[in-house]
């Protein structure tokens, strides 16, 4: 453990981002497998309702920092991707 003040200042606030960030994570995961789900359930209109939620949930994990932008971009390309599959 730390015994430096500003040390220990360092620790707790990167708990705290950490578990700010696991939230952010968490929901963006959350709508993934959502939209993966209805994707193998071969739900091309549920899939496209869906779509808008889950890229706003992706690109708010990006602008906190919880994910990396190339992540978020992957991400969204290749849900893109299976619903252009699942619609052809």
């Amino acid at each position: 453990m730390a015994n430096i003040k500003s040390a220990i200042k360092r620790i707790d606030i990167n708990e705290k981002k950490r578990s700010h960030n696991i939230q952010f994570k968490s929901d963006m995961r959350t709508h993934i497998k959502r939209m993966e789900k209805l994707i193998e359930q071969k739900d091309a209109e549920g899939a496209k309702a869906a779509l808008p939620s889950t890229f706003k949930k992706i690109d708010k994990a990006v602008q906190k920092g919880g994910v990396h932008k190339n992540k978020g971009n992957r991400q969204k390309a290749r849900l893109t991707q299976k619903i252009n599959e699942l619609g052809a």
